[in-house]
């Protein structure tokens, strides 16, 4: 067994020893990004196993260890990781866990020090917590950022919003059921093994292969009826995690609408784009603004290449580029508000609305207030500048119930299979299908405020 080591702030570190072994226990946030870059940390010779339980005992963990005016993803993540080393399928003397810390203003850096007190007080003290950060912030030495694991991420990054924006565009639509799952096993399986030759993680291989999937996506037998499309917006963890919206894109898909979530791209080109602007509003140095810039240049340069590779394919609607976001919420919010998800929150939303997509879940998580400045707090002057809105804000913590909160987001679609039916009615000149959408829709009201 491996030796505990500490150092001298009496913080137990993650051992060369332990490297090997130990496995890793991770958080699941997106499923197709973080299968990708568990692969690559195989790759690189760590155990891991990410989590993908989904139960109320989660929850009920998370209550017993996190104060309960924590925020609600802290409670789960948190809550998550502790029911997995009591479940019996680790040695809980033979695991770590993974936890990202980016040094934002809230999640990023405060769930290691929760996790931490957290465990001491279920007994496992001695289990080491090891951070996921570029900052610098903490270090271990049994775990590196080495530069081929940082730039398999950042192509994992890139290839998993392209596969997840086509997949949400195949999936509701898709004549044989499971064929749009099968694609994107295959392309984790292949762009994950290609990583193993480093040559491959270079820009052009990047957009050959792109290209490729997007073809191969392109090649799903599908049915385009009309749907709703619902756009997914909120705090990080809640909006992406199916523990945290508990299952938000399946329920829309049940109730036959297209779910339309934005990539994880413009988060962390939002992230790279505070510390840009923090030079111009606050001062500082202008090497790291440089630094910076450089880096979002390049990562927006992958960004615009996905886009080119999706608007070859008409059948699929591309995504717009973070400079049009960062244009968009000018007149809403300013640049300096980059707490959670910041200005970020309203981008999305109105590029959502102005782009087709005006149909809205708005996820707010408990103790988050700026998800609740940037998030709930502008939904009111978006409608006002943009009439044909609907957006649906909606709670996610420990006490609220699964079927409170989808009546909401089922009046909302109400509202949204009007809107449709009148479109509908406009195009073709009135028909039976439309009086038929409305007939569901109305029928939906009802049952939904029954």
């Amino acid at each position: 067994m491996a030796e505990l080591v500490y150092d001298k702030d009496g913080r137990l570190l993650f051992t060369k020893e332990m490297k090997e072994e130990y496995t890793l226990l991770m958080p699941q946030m997106l499923p197709v990004h973080f299968n990708m870059m568990r692969k690559c940390m195989e790759m690189n010779g760590y155990k891991v196993d990410m989590l993908t339980s989904n139960h109320r005992g989660i929850v009920d963990e998370g209550l017993k260890y996190v104060h309960n005016d924590t925020c609600y993803p802290a409670l789960l993540v948190i809550g998550q990781l502790i029911d997995a080393i009591q479940s019996g399928k680790y040695d809980p003397h033979k695991v770590g866990l993974l936890i990202t810390q980016t040094g934002g203003g809230c999640r990023a850096s405060n769930y290691i020090h929760l996790l931490r007190k957290a465990l001491v007080k279920a007994g496992y003290d001695y289990v080491p917590v090891v951070s996921i950060n570029l900052s610098g912030l903490e270090k271990n030495p049994g775990f590196s950022f080495g530069l081929t694991l940082i730039r398999q991420f950042v192509y994992s990054i890139v290839y998993g919003d392209l596969i997840v924006l086509l997949a949400n565009q195949c999936r509701p639509y898709e004549i044989v059921k499971g064929d749009t799952d099968r694609k994107i096993r295959e392309w984790e399986d292949r762009l994950t093994n290609e990583f193993k030759d480093t040559s491959t993680l270079r820009y052009k291989k990047v957009v050959e292969n792109m290209e490729l999937i997007a073809a191969d996506f392109a090649s799903i037998p599908v049915n385009r009826v009309p749907k709703v499309r619902v756009g997914v917006v909120g705090e990080i963890y809640i909006k992406y995690s199916p523990l945290g919206n508990n299952n938000l894109e399946e329920f829309l898909m049940s109730e036959d609408c297209e779910p339309v979530v934005p990539g994880l791209l413009d988060f962390v080109l939002f992230k790279i784009n505070n510390r840009v602007e923090d030079v111009g509003i606050y001062g500082g140095y202008k090497l790291k603004k440089v630094i910076a810039g450089a880096l979002q240049k390049y990562v927006e340069k992958c960004q615009n290449a996905l886009i080119d590779v999706v608007k070859r394919h008409p059948e699929f609607r591309a995504p717009e580029p973070f400079s049009h976001l960062h244009e968009l919420v000018q007149g809403y919010l300013g640049y300096g508000n980059k707490m959670g998800e910041g200005w970020l929150l309203t981008g999305e939303m109105i590029e959502l609305v102005k782009s087709g997509t005006p149909n809205i879940v708005c996820t707010q998580p408990f103790g988050c207030l700026p998800n609740h400045v940037a998030g709930k707090g502008m939904i009111r002057k978006i409608k006002e500048n943009n009439p044909g809105a609907n957006i649906v804000a909606i709670d996610y913590d420990p006490g609220a119930t699964r079927i409170n909160q989808e009546n909401r987001i089922k009046l909302m679609l109400a509202n949204a299979r009007i809107a449709l039916e009148k479109e509908l009615s406009k195009e073709q000149g009135g028909s039976s299908q439309s009086s038929e959408i409305k007939t569901d829709s109305q029928q939906t009201a009802q049952s939904s405020i029954g």
